[in-house]
């Protein structure tokens, strides 16, 4: 429950700073309003944010993704706000009409269905119109799927890419995942928990059995799983227990350890340069105690090489 009293408190303060924006911000605004994105929950509504509730508590006009979702979120107003319903099949054709409420000086508070808009969630489209036509934006910031997972996964946190949803079909996903399989920071990938076992079965054939990955199910919510393990094992652990394939989940994999992928190299090729960069008989060594040639047969093939 909501203490009244410190959302009165919260709201007077955001009025407050909302007449008397820095105008010395990179951003030059052509309106008063601002184009608030307001990250939300992604399980546990109590994550939303004081400052996120003080804004969908006061902010004319809320762009959703799904408006009976993100009503839930939006304490009992004097005056309702207007509601526009922006998802991935109308952002496109629908943000002319938000642009107009903020360009008329309305403040609009962009929010997803969970967690930080834009993250594999509509918005851009607003965002960069809105920066188009100099109308400020803001983020609000709060709850992410992806960081939530990384922060809880025990892998590598210092680089990692984010990939989002992997294709829906096994080849395609397979191509992409072939295509990732020797980056060497932690990969984090979205998967509906009805896929979990497919997924973990093609990262498995990409990555190989034994990569260490980790699966983040139903984030703070009752039924929340997060287990770390081989791929192999927790795809075979996923399999044993239907509750796993419920939800949404974030799948994590380890980078590739770049410690066990020497590359070989052609012998004709480290024979060139050597016979570019050192005297003829000390190329002529390394080549023979490399390779077990006779080094008299080495110096002659390091001759030949400088000849060429």
């Amino acid at each position: 429950m909501i203490d009244t009293h410190f959302m009165s408190a919260i709201i007077l303060a955001l009025k407050t700073g909302l007449n008397r924006l820095d105008h010395s911000t990179e951003q030059t605004s052509q309106s008063s309003a601002t184009l608030w994105v307001v990250a939300t929950p992604i399980g546990n509504l109590g994550d939303l944010s004081p400052r996120a509730q003080a804004i969908l508590a006061e902010v004319p006009v809320i762009a959703a993704e799904d408006t009976r979702v993100s009503q839930k979120l939006v304490p009992a107003r004097s005056t309702a706000p207007h509601w526009f319903s922006l998802h991935e099949h109308n952002e496109a054709t629908g943000i002319n009409r938000l642009i107009q409420r903020l360009r008329d000086g309305d403040d609009v508070a962009l929010v997803s269905d969970a967690g930080t808009p834009l993250i594999s969630d509509p918005g851009y489209r607003l965002v960069c119109a809105a920066h188009d036509h100099g109308i400020r934006v803001s983020p609000v910031p709060g709850p992410s799927a992806a960081m939530a997972a990384l922060s809880a996964a025990g892998l590598a946190t210092d680089r990692f890419h984010f990939e989002g949803f992997l294709p829906a079909k096994s080849a395609a996903r397979r191509t992409r995942l072939r295509a990732l399989a020797q980056r060497s920071e932690t990969l984090i990938f979205y998967a509906p928990a009805r896929d979990l076992t497919a997924v973990l079965g093609d990262l498995t054939a990409e990555f190989g059995p034994q990569r260490e990955a980790a699966i983040a199910r139903e984030l703070t919510k009752q039924f929340e799983t997060i287990r770390r393990d081989t791929l192999a094992d927790l795809k075979a652990f996923v399999e044993s227990d239907g509750n796993q394939q419920r939800g949404e989940t974030v799948v994590l994999s380890a980078g590739a350890d770049r410690t066990s992928q020497a590359q070989t190299i052609e012998p004709m090729a480290l024979a060139h340069e050597l016979a570019q960069e050192l005297p003829p008989a000390r190329a002529a060594r390394i080549i023979a105690r490399l390779s077990g040639m006779d080094r008299r047969e080495a110096f002659a093939q390091i001759e030949r090489l400088r000849a060429s």
